[in-house]
């Protein structure tokens, strides 16, 4: 029966195991929040189109980890982010348009803005954190050597 200290190396290789597995939630958020930067300024950018007084642009906001999305925010309204979650969102209290300014309504066109953005820029960010979530890995994996 092999004692504790001589494992054959199965401790070594948990805990490289546990911080494998814990390191890219840690580190991720990083990428979570450059990529909702990066596609909240894209939608803005789209928004420019319908500008009038510029407070549908104002109102786009990035939501981190952990804070709540403002009120009446369009997609899904008012929530908490998740630990690792990140929300773009658009409008607000003063802000109940967005919808409208994205599908159109049976008297004026839509002027598309939220998710065109993310059609384009979806793979570019996607990449970004992965490559973030494999850093995180492999840097877990060579710490612990």
């Amino acid at each position: 029966m092999a004692s504790k200290k001589d494992d054959g190396g199965l401790s070594n290789l948990m805990a490289r195991m546990d911080a494998v597995k814990n390191a890219p939630r840690r580190q991720i958020n990083k990428a979570l929040m450059t990529s909702a930067n990066e596609l909240a300024e894209a939608q803005r950018h789209l928004a420019e189109a319908s500008r009038d007084t510029g407070a549908l642009i104002d109102s786009i906001a990035v939501t981190g980890p952990g804070e709540a999305t403002p009120a009446y925010s369009q997609p899904g309204g008012s929530r908490v982010a998740g630990e690792h979650e990140v929300i773009v969102t658009a409008g607000n209290s003063d802000v109940r348009y967005a919808r409208l300014v994205e599908y159109g309504t049976s008297k004026t066109e839509a002027q598309p803005f939220f998710w065109p953005a993310l059609r384009l820029l979806r793979k570019r960010l996607q990449q970004r954190i992965d490559r973030a979530g494999r850093k995180a890995i492999r840097d877990a994996w060579s710490d612990q050597k």
